[in-house]
């Protein structure tokens, strides 16, 4: 299927970073927010973001300009009804989700695939909401998204081939190296790091170590770019523990149960990065 329109439902730091690289791959782009504020903020967060690229030489203000000229904000869902494929990176809520598809499906044509950007969540049961299962994939980008290359293309029993293949020419063309996995909780990161980064906080918890510590032990002793603290202010500690309670919400493992310490800090509004303090503290 020949992708020319894309559609990104919320404007934040995952769905502003995914409206940025599929504008800047030369896709004209709708990207929508709940109100008018949210949509301001976000699209001014990408402008921000590709004049710094100018000011780095990563790229001419021709190509910014380009960029923004396909980039378009809108607070309306039926402003995807020409879209060939929609990308939704709303907050890691099931029921939000699977109400998101349906809208998506009423509004989008027949033709369009309709893709989540959920970290962890069922790309199955949001496509049963729709009356198009088989053009309903999970297409999973990291944060910042400009920034990392992999992107996991999450496929349901009800998938077909060329909804995948739509999926990988299009992961190609932004830069990505993909990886595809059936829909299972957490697909391959999440379900691999969660662990790691719900024991780190325990460790603070009961006071084993320091964050500073442990992301220096495993910075210079395993050689990760991060630690996993640093990692998890990065995602935002709320997000880290929507993943959390996704996956042990299905797999019932311990090993993904959230410390109370995570609650309590996402409870208290410290969130990590986005919100000026997490594990550390940052300049906003």
């Amino acid at each position: 299927m020949d992708i020319r329109k894309i559609g990104v439902v919320g404007c934040g730091q995952m769905g502003g970073g995914i409206a940025q690289v599929c504008a800047r791959a030369g896709y004209e782009v709708v990207v929508s927010e709940i109100n008018e504020e949210l949509l301001k903020k976000g699209l001014g967060k990408i402008q921000s973001a590709l004049d710094r690229n100018v000011q780095k030489e990563r790229m001419t203000q021709a190509e910014r300009d380009a960029t923004l000229a396909r980039l378009k904000g809108t607070t309306d869902t039926g402003d995807f009804s020409t879209c060939d494929l929609v990308i939704e990176a709303a907050v890691e809520n099931l029921e939000l989700k699977k109400k998101i598809f349906g809208e998506l499906d009423k509004v989008c044509p027949e033709r369009a695939i309709l893709a989540t950007n959920t970290s962890c969540l069922s790309v199955t049961e949001m496509a049963g909401v729709t009356g198009r299962p088989d053009r309903v994939l999970g297409m999973h980008f990291f944060n910042p998204v400009p920034v990392m290359t992999l992107l996991e293309i999450v496929r349901t029993e009800a998938t077909s081939e060329a909804t995948l293949d739509t999926a990988r020419q299009l992961g190609e063309k932004l830069g990505k190296t993909y990886v595809i996995i059936p829909d299972s909780p957490g697909f391959i990161v999440n379900r691999l790091i969660t662990p790691q980064i719900m024991n780190a906080i325990r460790m603070v918890e009961s006071g084993i170590s320091t964050p500073k510590d442990i992301d220096t032990a495993m910075t210079l002793g395993v050689n990760y770019p991060m630690g996993p603290l640093a990692l998890a202010d990065l995602i935002g500690l709320d997000t880290v523990l929507f993943i959390a309670n996704g996956i042990y919400d299905k797999l019932k493992d311990e090993q993904y149960a959230a410390p109370e310490l995570l609650k309590k800090m996402v409870e208290s509004g410290q969130l990590g990065r986005k919100t000026g303090k997490g594990f550390y503290e940052y300049n906003r």
